[in-house]
């Protein structure tokens, strides 16, 4: 009898620990495919005004003020996806554990 608990308690732990690989397997590829459209609609280009700027070139006040102004029209628009990828990458370190 106690033979057959044991088994019972070992098949539950392998089937839990399967369990949780497959979560976090779904998790990554979550992530995998928001962190794809992420990279095409939100790209990482803060750098023309620097390239300007360390050209020689000078910005005008107007310049800076648009340059501003895209990266917060930018910021606002990519700010849903980034906080979603978090709390995928939140949901997969919880699942690891």
């Amino acid at each position: 009898m106690r033979f057959r608990i044991l088994i019972f308690l070992s098949a539950l732990a392998i089937v839990g620990c399967e369990s949780k690989a497959h979560k976090v397997v779904e998790l990554q590829a979550q992530y995998n495919t928001a962190y794809a459209a992420y990279s095409k609609d939100c790209p990482d280009d803060n750098s023309s005004g620097a390239a300007r700027m360390l050209t020689g070139e000078k910005l005008t006040a107007a310049q800076m003020a648009d340059l501003e102004a895209k990266k917060k029209a930018q910021d606002a628009r990519c700010k849903p996806q980034a906080d979603h990828l978090a709390d995928i990458q939140r949901q997969i370190l919880a699942a690891q554990q």
